[in-house]
């Protein structure tokens, strides 16, 4: 389907003053180039000038058939005919014979001027370029200036070389050279006129495709895309090349792949085909490479099918087979700013082709996709597609379909637009149609930047095609048209326009206008959205466009402007608007797509969002947009609502007043009250009215019913309210277990923050700050609870603690929760190390008595689990090993301080803790003092030092051997022996147990008291 819309394209119109009938027209550098008809002439017109006055004219050695330009090394390619031979001829620095300089160079391919012709200075030369076959059509690279020349059943490449004067005086040997596009910019504004060390263009043949069943009609080349067309079939080929060889199949002979004749007796029609990517190597035409390149510098060439299209002749429409072939075959290329492969490479190919009655837009790079089929209203002679727009002409008339490549280019530049943060109109989008322009006897187009020049030759006595006609008449009511301008005074019956059409900008605005009928009848209707998409993708355009052109002002010569002639439209000349007006334009369509995807349907809601946001307008001005009027039936929209969800529930620094967040707990309370909750726990809403919310919550509780998050929003709004009653009284309703559930499940209402993992951002609420005074074990639950459901990170919880001014309470506390909850390996090993270091910062720091007032007072309340209570329910904490009773004191220290020593003494008792992770910390532990001793005891008892932690005992605690020995060694007696030979018969009664057998340690006693009587 395509929408039709009253929007007119084009902004004025002028008509060339030439003095013979056109035949044939091309464009390309500025200028306009006319082959008289039937004549051996050509005349160049200044397109950029008022007026189109005469560059310059020049003879041809032959007949011209057809004429193209080449931006890349300004040149002019041919096909002449003379005395019933056909040539092919390349036209370059032909901008020199506007100096009045009648000399021209004629040589051939490869053989470059040189002696008195170059001493001469630069002059316009002909190169005639040999073929073995017949040349029925030609096509120039926009991107390299290669040349690709379509014959009876082959087709041949030539790759664009130059050559400076002064290398060519040294050698013959022609160097490769990759055309700059500074190069080409001087070449465009200077004419390469004024130049001390000029260039000379030249052609090498490097390939040559043998095609089987297939003429070519038309030929395209862009980049390493090759396209022939014939009569009812397109074939896309991508030749790339290869350093490695290829096989014999790619470079076979090419009378393999000839074809069986056709047979006599009766026609064969095709079958309708269209096959994409990988699949177009199933068609029935084979190509096949020939390399002819002397040189290796590109190595060897390997084909792959792209695309093939095979349409069926409409004999049914009363149609002959001439009006129902293909024309207007175009490979487009479009580049993006952050190219980031080759900047030379296109970042977009298109491919187009047309039949008479419909038009077909494909996209080759990144997957083969048919992006567009255009359906023309009248028989259409030829299309020309450009950035912006597709242009097309009827017997009578011009017109203006629009495109879709911004879409593709939009998608390539940016693979994630179609998220919640960007958007773009789909590539798959109808098209639509703009105004017409009637003409009279429209014969041939071609387009150069914001110039279509249009070829017209009426016939008086032709009377109008009774089919146009009934056309006419039927989309009468569809199609809105001009007014044909005045011809030409001359009295003659052709004429030559060139037609200026609007800046995309000037078009936009139009498009907007025209858009406030819809939104004034219907904002809902899908036209309007459809209108605003296009208008979107136009300026989606045109900033496309102004970044190249701001990447070619500041230096970045890789980049170059893509265009063709008679193809794909160059692009020099359309003037763009500012960048800072062509924002604001694209800020301001991006709202109105949100306004019309705000009040959409279910299915497309959620496009609101993206567009919103790209828009640049705050909430509050949003809501200001979707306000539904006084008296109105309307609600606000489901796109709207899943806007100022993403927007609350997201986490953002911008606060919202406090009557423009009344608001938003009004839009929910009407719109959906399920929601509430969530909305009062956003950080933007700090500012609401609390009374004003408590009632609204109040309602809600009555309506829906009790649920732990709405008490615990109520609970916050009292808090606010500086109600402590009625906050403690709605916060015991609710099990201490049950509220951690609850902030499972709103873990908004503890903590603000946290996205992209800034520390800064992560702070407390004052929720938060209540329960760290008043239920300092529910927060550590919750924090917990929020870590292990990955609601929260480590590290921003450790932030929380620290905003409260708890990371020497709350936070070990924390940790030792965690330790007791979490089943990660490196988590566990992390906290460990953490609480072992904090014990033993608190055994450094706390004093052994009675607690002071001096800087290092550690703790502002007990903590909230025991030693005993951590051996009890952590597994990271080992319950004491007997021995340590006699090393513990007894009540000779502090409480702080005897705490820190069980926690610390249970982790080495426990199997967790790395010993090697905090022996740089148990340096700062002197073992002067019995629990020091014992620290340093535990871990050289862990590292299995057992026979070293023995001796250590023998001379500080003799008393613990035996404790020491029955929990450690297995071999008890070796330990009796050591401390008989170490301890004096004394002693030696001394460390007996009282519940010992006296048999067992009688020997060693009796070994004893021997060693000491020999002393």
């Amino acid at each position: 389907m395509v929408h039709v819309y009253n929007c007119h394209p084009f902004s004025s119109q002028q008509i060339v003053q030439v003095e013979q009938e056109p035949g044939l027209i091309c464009c390309g550098g500025g200028a306009l180039f006319v082959v008289a008809t039937g004549g051996c002439k050509v005349e160049a017109y200044d397109l950029e000038k008022e007026g189109c006055p005469l560059i310059c004219r020049f003879a041809t050695m032959g007949t011209v058939k057809s004429i193209q330009h080449s931006r890349m090394g300004d040149y002019l390619v041919t096909i002449e005919e003379k005395n019933c031979a056909t040539y092919l001829r390349a036209y370059t620095n032909w901008r020199y014979q506007a100096e009045g300089k009648a000399r021209v160079g004629v040589r051939l391919l490869g053989h470059l001027l040189r002696g008195a012709s170059v001493r001469g200075g630069v002059q316009m030369e002909i190169i005639e370029i040999p073929l073995s076959q017949r040349p029925v059509a030609v096509a120039c690279c926009p991107v390299t200036g290669d040349l690709l020349v379509g014959c009876e059943n082959t087709l041949v490449l030539f790759t664009l070389r130059r050559q400076n004067q002064q290398s060519q005086n040294q050698s013959q040997q022609m160097v490769q050279s990759t055309w700059t596009n500074s190069q080409q910019r001087s070449s465009q504004s200077q004419g390469q006129i004024m130049d001390s060390n000029p260039n000379f263009l030249d052609f090498e043949r490097s390939v040559i495709l043998h095609l089987s069943q297939m003429n070519p009609k038309q030929v395209a080349l862009c980049g390493e895309y090759v396209a022939v067309q014939g009569e009812l079939e397109v074939l896309v080929v991508k030749l790339e090349t290869s350093s490695e060889p290829t096989s014999l199949e790619e470079s076979s002979d090419p009378k393999k792949t000839d074809h069986l004749e056709d047979p006599v007796d009766f026609q064969v029609l095709p079958i309708h085909q269209e096959l994409l990517g990988d699949r177009a190597k199933e068609c029935d035409i084979a190509v096949s490479v020939e390399k002819t390149s002397l040189e290796d510098s590109k190595g060897q060439y390997t084909l792959s099918y792209v695309l093939f299209r095979r349409f069926t002749p409409d004999f049914f429409q009363g149609c002959s087979v001439e009006e129902t072939q293909l024309h207007s075959l175009q490979l487009y290329p479009l580049f993006t700013g952050n190219q980031s492969v080759s900047l030379q490479e296109p970042s977009c190919v298109f491919c187009f082709f047309s039949l008479p009655s419909a038009g077909y837009l494909y996209s080759l790079k990144g997957g083969v996709e048919l992006l567009s089929a255009y359906q023309y209203p009248e028989k259409v002679l030829k299309a020309v597609l450009t950035d912006y727009l597709l242009h097309v002409i009827t017997k009578s008339a011009l017109q203006c379909f629009t495109v879709r490549c911004a879409a593709v280019a939009a998608r390539i530049e940016d693979p994630y637009i179609d998220s919640t943060m960007k958007a773009c109109p789909p590539c798959s989008m109808e098209v639509c149609a703009l105004r017409i322009q009637l003409f009279i006897g429209l014969r041939s187009m071609c387009v150069y930047g914001h110039h279509v020049i249009l070829l017209s030759a009426a016939d008086a006595e032709a009377t109008e095609d009774p089919e146009r006609t009934t056309q006419r008449r039927g989309l009468s009511r569809k199609w809105t048209i001009s007014s044909p301008k005045e011809t030409s005074t001359a009295g003659h019956g052709w004429n030559l326009y060139v037609v200026d059409t609007v800046s995309p900008l000037t078009l936009y605005q139009e498009m907007v206008e025209y858009s406030q009928r819809y939104a004034e009848t219907n904002p809902q209707a899908q036209s309007l959205r459809h209108l605003l998409s296009e208008a979107h993708l136009l300026l989606r355009t045109s900033l496309l466009q102004t970044s190249e052109q701001q990447r070619i002002i500041e230096g970045d010569s890789s980049l170059s402007l893509q265009t063709d002639t008679d193809g794909p439209a160059e692009k020099p000349a359309p003037v763009c608007a500012d960048s800072t007006e062509l924002e604001e334009a694209f800020k301001q369509n991006c709202a109105q797509l949100g306004d019309c995807f705000s009040r959409g349907s279910q299915r497309e809601c959620h496009l609101a969002l993206p567009y919103y946001r790209m828009s640049g307008l705050s909430v509050t001005e949003l809501m200001a947009r979707n306000r539904p009027l006084p008296g109105s039936p309307h609600a606000y929209g489901p796109g709207f609502l899943f806007y100022l969800k993403h927007y609350l529930f997201e986490e953002t620094e911008q606060i919202l007043s406090q009557e423009a967040a009344d608001e938003v707990i009004d839009i929910f309370s009407q719109s959906e009250p399920s929601q509430l909750v969530s909305v009062c726990a956003s950080p933007s809403l700090i500012n609401i009215s609390p009374a004003k919310t408590l009632q609204i919550l109040q309602h809600l509780e009555d309506t829906a019913g009790v649920s732990v998050p709405l008490t615990t929003t109520m609970a916050t709004m009292m808090l606010r309210l500086d109600d402590l009653p009625e906050y403690t009284r709605l916060m015991e309703r609710h099990a201490e277990m049950v509220l951690v559930y609850g902030f499972i499940e709103e873990p908004r209402l503890l903590l603000h923050g946290g996205g992209g993992g800034q520390h800064a951002h992560i702070r407390p609420t004052a929720l938060t700050r209540q329960l760290a005074k008043s239920q300092p074990g529910l927060l550590v639950a919750a924090v917990v609870a929020l870590h292990e459901n990955n609601k929260v990170q480590l590290e921003h919880a450790d932030h929380i603690f620290k905003e409260l001014d708890c990371e020497n309470c709350l936070q070990v506390d924390f940790w030792e929760a965690m330790l007791m909850a979490s089943s990660q390996e490196t988590i566990i090993q992390e906290l460990l190390f953490r609480v072992a270091s904090v014990y033993i910062d608190r055994l450094t720091n706390t004093p052994l008595e009675t607690h002071t007032n001096g800087p290092h007072t550690p703790l502002k309340r007990r903590p909230l689990k025991s030693a005993d209570d951590l051996i009890n329910s952590c597994s990271h904490y080992g319950a004491l090993y007997p021995w340590l009773i006699v090393l513990n004191p007894a009540h000779t220290t502090s409480s702080q301080h005897q705490e820190a020593l069980y926690k610390l003494q249970s982790l080495l008792c426990g199997p967790s803790l790395s010993v090697a992770s905090i022996m740089p910390l148990m340096e700062r532990l002197s073992d002067e003092s019995l629990w020091g001793f014992s620290l340093h005891l535990l871990c050289a008892t862990r590292r299995g030092q057992y026979d070293r932690s023995i001796e250590k005992l023998l001379d500080r605690c003799p008393q613990a051997i035996i404790a020491y020995a029955n929990h450690h060694l297995q071999d008890n007696h070796m330990t009796l022996v050591v401390v008989a030979m170490e301890t004096s018969p004394t002693e030696f009664l001394e460390l007996m147990p009282d519940d010992g057998a006296v048999s067992y340690f009688l020997p060693h006693l009796l070994t004893c008291s021997q060693r000491h009587l020999l002393a």
